[in-house]
């Protein structure tokens, strides 16, 4: 009796699989042609309704390190990796933080990496990307993307100064508040020599706008510190030969990260290209059939762990 009691509750458990697994193929089918940006919404939406549905988009999306490792440049020479790791914490819980010495000094080259634990963390990192540690306005931007942020684009010789004949009293946050009446500011600091932390009377500031620059350089006051200074396009022939010769903290650094993964077999957003299905109206007409096939889906799962379970008690009390 017990036995028949068993197998029973097997066939009735593995017709249930077998159903469930024929209704994801089904669903994989279905979800297979869309586009990029068609599954995000698809998704969005399951997400708003489901925070089960929610909470695993975010266990995927934070899997990856790629998507929650940060590169901060611009730092102090003296700013270890704890003030790094203090500074970041504000937005989430830090999985790794240093910033990067040099293996023969043991002296900092000037930039850092942060990993959060959670990918929510790191967007909102990214949503203040300057900040101003020790002293020095340095900036982040996803790892994976190297130095092809925000800050390194096309306009950025019209948006960074050089700003020349600083007295050795003046400190980066000196700088910073005298050219910040322009415009708000990417980037900027005084340039110090690596071995004796000495001003070297010139430095670098990135605004955000090509006006503000612009504002920056008409501005006939140039009297900073009690001496008359130079401001110009950090783009200009002498600049240029200055600017070479800035250590490594202050100019562009190449770093040996791998770039983000290409999602393979799907068009990208913002490509008119369809796949599969004949047209987008075609496509977007079986959105509302996939959202009633995935809550289907979500309710079934239930059902068949709340069946799992009593199958699972019925099988004690024949023990």
């Amino acid at each position: 009796m017990e036995d028949s009691k068993k197998r029973k509750l097997e066939e009735e458990d593995g017709s249930g699989g077998a159903f469930a697994f024929e209704f994801s193929k089904q669903l994989r089918f279905l979800l297979d042609p869309l586009r990029k940006d068609q599954l995000v919404d698809l998704l969005v939406k399951l997400g708003n309704q489901y925070p089960s549905v929610a909470e695993e988009i975010k266990g995927l999306a934070s899997e990856d390190p790629v998507h929650r490792k940060l590169f901060v440049r611009g730092l102090s020479w003296e700013t270890t990796s704890e003030t790094l790791c203090a500074v970041f914490s504000v937005h989430g819980e830090i999985e790794e933080g240093a910033v990067i010495v040099d293996k023969a000094t043991g002296k900092s080259r000037g930039y850092g990496f942060i990993t959060y634990k959670h990918m929510e963390s790191t967007q909102k990192a990214l949503q203040e990307p300057s900040k101003l540690i020790d002293g020095r306005l340095a900036v982040c931007n996803l790892a994976c993307e190297g130095l092809s942020s925000t800050s390194v684009t096309s306009d950025l010789a019209l948006r960074k100064i050089y700003i020349g004949g600083l007295s050795p009293d003046i400190s980066s946050e000196n700088l910073l508040s005298f050219f910040g009446r322009y415009g708000e500011i990417e980037e900027g600091s005084v340039a110090y020599d690596k071995e004796t932390n000495k001003s070297r009377g010139f430095g670098f500031v990135t605004y955000r706008t090509v006006e503000a620059a612009k504002k920056a350089i008409d501005d006939p006051n140039k009297t900073l510190g009690g001496r008359n200074i130079t401001v110009k396009l950090a783009d200009s022939p002498k600049s240029k030969i200055i600017q070479s010769q800035v250590p490594a903290a202050m100019v562009p650094i190449t770093i040996p990260v791998p770039v983000g993964y290409a999602q393979t077999g799907k068009t990208q957003i913002g490509s008119s290209a369809t796949v599969g299905y004949a047209s987008t109206h075609q496509q977007w007409q079986h959105i509302p059939l996939l959202i009633q096939m995935l809550k289907f889906s979500t309710q079934l799962h239930h059902k068949f762990h709340t069946h799992r379970l009593e199958k699972e008690n019925q099988l004690d009390c024949l023990q």
